[in-house]
Formats: structure tokens, C-alpha cells, sequence
């Protein structure tokens, strides 16, 4: 199972799981503190199941990381601060943008998943799929925006601008997480290693956001 660590890993691949740790770390965060906007019991029950599974995926980090004898406290406290400025910069001022951010964002590391993969070593392969394959509840997300831009297609102009925004900012913030680590950077771009490689893994995450756009009816 992905949560039972297996050798000691390679000491980059732990890094990259601590830097995520930190990023799951941060959306529990947020969406415990954005479920004060849900307007419903039905719309705070789905947030809660969101959180769960972020909860779950930071317990699979963890495991990772304690099995390698690195400290998950430290981890996080190392790591945390490139997420707390996504977050500040992405604070959502409607119900409706808290929804496109969370499809967004589930959606945005799914794809991040599928770009890096194939860069990854195969041990960490499992690991990955667990804790960044996109969730049920962002589906719910994505369904809620629909219907509001059906029930009153005025909202669809300042939810795009929104959905573009954090889209930039979300490629910026990779930009500073790999600038951060440059052995990161190599484990990902090894072999290819290029500026227009670099640049081809953000154009794909950006065709995908544009498929992802559609989904939510704003495009």
C-alpha cells in the first residue's frame, strides 16, 4: 500500500513528497476556513468530505516521510509559506469562487500528476496516484457552478476572469516551489532539463484547465 513506506527513498523524492505534504497541509487549511461560507448543510457536508480526503492524503505523505526518518512538523514549517501566498492571493470572495477554486485546484493537480509521472521514479509512482488523482467532491463542485451559470449566465464573465486568475497564479507558485529546490527541478526535467521543456509541462496543465473551463460551463 501506498502509506507503508517500503526502502528508504530516494532523498529528492522525499523532498518532493514534503513539499506536497505541505500543500495538503495548506487545503485543509483553507477549506476548513472557507466552509464558513457554504450556504447549506448539504454544501458544508460536501466540504467536509473534500477535507477528508485531503486528510487522508497528508497521512499518506507522512508515512512516506517518517519512514525516510525526516520530521513531518519540519517538513511542513520548511515548506508551508509558497502555499500560504497562493492561498492569500486566491482568497475567494463568493461562494461560487470558493467552488471554481476547489474544482480548479483538484483539477490542476491532477494534471500536475499526469505531467510528471513518467518523470518520476517508478517507487513513487503509487504515492503520487494516491494522494493527487482528482476526487468525487470536486465533480460536486464543478456541478454547483454549472447550474448557477444555467440559473443566471451573468455570473459566467467574473467566474472566468477568476478561474484565469488562478490558473497564473497557480503556475507562478509551482515556478517559486521549483525554484526553491533545483534538485527538484532536475528530478523533474532530468534528461530534458530545458527551459522549453519546462515551458511544454505548463502548456499542457494550461490545455487541460482550458478542458476544465468548459466542464464548468465558462468557455
Amino acid at each position: 500500500m501506498p502509506n507503508t513506506p517500503a526502502a528508504p527513498a530516494n532523498p529528492v523524492v522525499t523532498t518532493l513528497y514534503e513539499i506536497f505534504l505541505a500543500g495538503e497541509y495548506a487545503a485543509v487549511e483553507r477549506l476548513t476556513a472557507e466552509s464558513a461560507m457554504a450556504p447549506t448543510t448539504a454544501d458544508r457536508v460536501a466540504l467536509m468530505a473534500m477535507t477528508g480526503s485531503e486528510i487522508e492524503h497528508f497521512g499518506v505523505l507522512a508515512a512516506q516521510i517518517e519512514g525516510a526518518g525526516r520530521d513531518v512538523a519540519a517538513a511542513v514549517d520548511e515548506h508551508i509559506d509558497v502555499f500560504h501566498r497562493y492561498h492569500r492571493v486566491t482568497d475567494p470572495s463568493t461562494w461560487l469562487e470558493v467552488l471554481v477554486k476547489m474544482y480548479i485546484g483538484d483539477g490542476m493537480s491532477a494534471d500536475f500528476f499526469a505531467e510528471m509521472v513518467d518523470r518520476l521514479p517508478v517507487e513513487a509512482h503509487d504515492v503520487f496516484h494516491e494522494v493527487m488523482a482528482s476526487t468525487a467532491s470536486s465533480d460536486w463542485a464543478c456541478d454547483q457552478v454549472r447550474a448557477a451559470v444555467a440559473a443566471d449566465p451573468r455570473v459566467a464573465a467574473p467566474l472566468t476572469l477568476w478561474a484565469r486568475r488562478l490558473l497564473g497564479e497557480a503556475i507562478t507558485h509551482v515556478q517559486w516551489v521549483l525554484a526553491e529546490d533545483p534538485n527538484v527541478t532536475d528530478l523533474l526535467f532530468s534528461g530534458t532539463g530545458s527551459l522549453t521543456d519546462v515551458a511544454g509541462f505548463f502548456d499542457s496543465i494550461a490545455q487541460r484547465h482550458g478542458e476544465r473551463m468548459r466542464a464548468l460551463g465558462l468557455a
